[in-house]
């Protein structure tokens, strides 16, 4: 029986990991988020009522089910903060049952102004961030001048950091980007209040999850956003400042690799991408609107409309092998009940050849044209089907064909937002 699952999108991101995280969450005694900001959100809609997470694990709508925020992650404390409150006004919020990692990265005021910034300056060459400033927290984490969770507890180290970093900082804004500056103690005062707010749940996570382990407590590891935006293995540079593949959740927690179980890959039935960057399957005009508006396809982060496109299966079976995928789980089947033809990317042509491979590249893959295979749709609602085979035909082949194109079994397959709206082949915790 496996006892830590890793859950990661396989996509672009977006693919829906909030509701099947919400939903294996009653299997789980601990939810792990690994990596990442506030620049993802994950949505849950439980009795019709819509939960949008940016920082908070997705497990947190569970009773007595522990949340812990890892190593990691980028932590904004006020964005963090506004998720407990709400939580709070509707009688959710446990306190006892969220802790964060002393050795999370804090984002800081400056930290989103860079970040707004520098991508305004980039103009053509933007990348689409969000702007909440991810990727300016993550380059302080690697030159070694970040900020801590755990610096919070220490009055005296947070303001002796803080002013050498204000001071930094604000060279650059001021000098280059003709802004104005931060003040010292206008921040220094605003991070200890929060920190009044927030001490009680920062702890050593990693010593946590171990002793979790060793007591035979079920856990499950939360990436965000997807594959193909892994800073090392995504389409780089239009990808975000962390790794979202499996293998951080053993770096982003403290946890060794032989102690997780297994990998399951989050993808929608067609494909998305958030910001800008190749994306081979593209579609635009009336065809991709209406995908779009069926499928509610607009950013839980910032409302971006998303790009939409078929499915592409060269891109599913690189994030199978580079996060070594037991398990798919397949989400949005039902925004294409309704279309008569369904297409799948199974190979793309690049300079008059036919490639068979995901070229991470993201200079070559804009080269890239797909050559599809056709699939005839099924024309039947599937939202309240709850067994695989009460599906409609069609949408079983399809279903059949994406798992031999990927060679990785489907685990669950949703066919709505609600938790309800679900099947469950296999459930991933069991054997």
């Amino acid at each position: 029986m496996a006892k830590n699952i890793v859950i990661v999108g396989a996509q672009w991101g977006d693919e829906g990991k909030g509701k099947i995280v919400d939903i294996l969450t009653k299997n789980a005694d601990i939810v792990v988020r690994f990596q990442g900001g506030n620049n993802a959100g994950h949505t849950v809609i439980v009795n019709d009522e819509k939960y949008v997470f940016h920082l908070m694990p997705s497990g947190i709508l569970h009773e007595n089910k522990a949340c812990v925020i890892g190593d990691g992650v980028v932590v904004d404390p006020e964005v963090l903060l506004g998720e407990i409150e709400v939580l709070e006004e509707k009688g959710i919020f446990n306190g006892k049952n969220l802790h964060i990692s002393k050795n999370a990265h804090l984002i800081m005021p400056y930290h989103k102004r860079l970040d707004i910034s520098k991508e305004r300056l980039k103009g053509d060459q933007k990348i689409g961030t969000t702007g909440r400033g991810i990727g300016p927290a993550y380059e302080d984490k690697a030159a070694r001048t970040g900020i801590k969770c755990g610096d919070l507890l220490d009055e005296n180290l947070f303001r002796e950091k803080l002013k050498r970093n204000i001071t930094e900082k604000n060279h650059y804004i001021q000098n280059v980007l003709h802004q104005v500056g931060f003040e010292v103690h206008e921040v220094y005062h605003t991070y200890m209040a929060i920190a009044e707010k927030i001490a009680p749940y920062i702890i050593d996570t990693s010593h946590y999850l171990y002793t979790a382990m060793n007591a035979k407590k079920k856990i499950l590891f939360e990436g965000a956003q997807g594959t193909l935006l892994d800073i090392d293995h995504g389409t780089y540079p239009y990808v975000t400042s962390s790794n979202t593949t499996a293998g951080a959740a053993s770096v982003g927690t403290g946890i060794g690799p032989t102690r997780l179980d297994k990998a399951i890959g989050i993808t929608k039935a067609y494909t998305t991408r958030v910001g800008e960057g190749p994306f081979p399957t593209e579609l635009d005009g009336k065809e991709a609107d209406r995908l779009r508006e069926h499928g509610g396809e607009y950013g839980a982060t910032t409302g971006r409309p998303r790009r939409v496109g078929w499915f592409d299966a060269l891109a599913l079976r690189y994030a199978a092998r580079i996060n070594g995928l037991d398990g798919l789980v397949i989400t949005k089947l039902d925004v294409l009940d309704n279309l008569k033809k369904l297409k799948v990317c199974i190979g793309y042509k690049y300079k008059g050849k036919k490639i068979t491979d995901f070229p991470a590249d993201a200079a070559m893959l804009e080269l890239c044209t797909p050559i599809y295979e056709i699939h005839e749709g099924w024309f039947e609602d599937t939202t309240k089907i709850k067994k695989f085979e009460k599906l409609p035909k069609k949408a079983q082949e399809y279903i059949r064909r994406l798992e031999e194109l990927s060679g990785i079994k489907a685990v669950m397959l949703s066919v709505g937002a609600a938790r309800n709206e679900t099947i469950m082949i296999k459930n991933p915790f069991t054997r």
